[in-house]
């Protein structure tokens, strides 16, 4: 039997203590559990079943009038300027009146003298001197002249443009000694009284599917920001020959600002038959691995990622309208989606966007 000595037991267990030292030292640091990824969150709300119709326009005034001369001439006198405001029955623009006074004053001595014949017929005829169809022909001379003599004063009193309502001169279309024909435009006047209008296009896929009364909302780069609710007030049942799209009007609502005539306008149209269903939608943003009109997209369940497969509708702006795979009310995940997997552990970051407007 071996027997230790004190100094060997001290040996061995200094043996152990170093070999539990060296292992222990050889272990890695303790493995701890991921964060949970941080994300934002959008609330999937219902909307309309067909997307908007989006379009350009001009703004003009509902009562738009190109005034003009009933005879030609040379411009004598303009009087107002482009943006005046002007009263109904003002003066506004006048043709040199020496050849149309010049008209009236030749017809008014032919009618003069064919009155004066007729009056002379009937004495002659009274004395038998003349026939009774001698007398007649003198007859419709005189009603001839009388007739060619008021069609020369109605032109005369055309000679002059005068306002035909309150309003604003949109245009001056000649400048002061020009010669115009007769009807040739020379001022565009606005009326305000029935308020603005944005004049547009639709193509024909887009106009058979608006009508009279659908909503619509206009943008201005003049009001960054700020939409203006309108009306379809016309739609057009034939195309314009030249460019083959149909001209609309959409009446606006624009009782809070002043609008002036050739503003361009964005509109969005709102189609009857948007309401003929709902949809779901969703920011573009939480849609991902898109692949024709299938696509994914992550939910918040509990603190979990969950994955989910959805159909899309259309797209509009920022927004995907889906028809399958979503109901209005759940939560999808937008910012942060592309990093996560099925079933990872998520925290809500504050500040979550919500699509709660489409709901207006």
């Amino acid at each position: 039997m071996n027997i230790l000595t004190n100094k060997q037991r001290a040996a061995r267990y200094a043996v152990v203590i170093l070999a539990a030292t060296l292992a222990a030292c050889g272990r890695g640091p303790r493995e701890t559990a991921a964060p949970p990824t941080p994300v934002r969150t959008a609330v999937a709300v219902s909307g309309p079943a067909s997307p908007p119709i989006d379009g350009n326009g001009i703004v003009a005034t509902k009562d738009e009038a190109r005034l003009s001369f009933k005879v030609g001439g040379v411009v004598s006198r303009i009087r107002v300027q482009e943006g005046e405001s002007v009263r109904k029955g003002q003066l506004l623009a006048e043709i040199e009146p020496a050849e149309i006074n010049a008209q009236v004053d030749a017809t008014s001595q032919l009618a003069a003298k064919a009155r004066r014949d007729l009056e002379r017929g009937e004495r002659l005829y009274a004395d038998q001197v003349i026939s009774l169809e001698q007398l007649e022909g003198l007859r419709t001379q005189a009603a001839t002249s009388q007739a060619q003599l008021r069609s020369v004063q109605f032109n005369r009193g055309y000679a002059t443009i005068v306002a035909p309502r309150d309003g604003v001169v949109l245009r001056k279309l000649v400048q002061e000694r020009e010669l115009v024909p007769a009807g040739q435009p020379v001022l565009a006047l606005g009326g305000r009284e029935r308020g603005y209008i944005v004049r547009g296009s639709l193509a024909d896929r887009e106009i058979v599917q608006v009508k009279i009364g659908d909503l619509a909302k206009v943008s201005l780069d003049a009001w960054p920001g700020k939409e203006f609710p309108g009306r379809i007030s016309e739609v057009a049942s034939a195309a314009d020959e030249r460019s083959g799209m149909f001209p609309i009007e959409v009446k606006l609502d624009t009782a809070t600002v002043q609008l002036v005539t050739g503003l361009v306008a964005k509109l969005r149209i709102t189609p009857a038959s948007a309401s003929n269903g709902q949809l779901v939608y969703v920011p573009i943003s939480a849609v991902l691995e898109g692949d024709g009109n299938q696509a994914t997209v992550f939910l918040v369940a509990g603190d979990k990622a969950q994955k989910r497969r959805v159909r899309i509708a259309f797209l509009t702006g920022d927004q995907a309208a889906l028809s399958e795979g979503l109901r209005s009310g759940e939560v999808v995940i937008t910012e942060g989606a592309l990093y996560l997997v099925d079933g990872e552990t998520i925290r809500v970051a504050t500040g979550s966007n919500s699509l709660a407007h489409l709901r207006s």
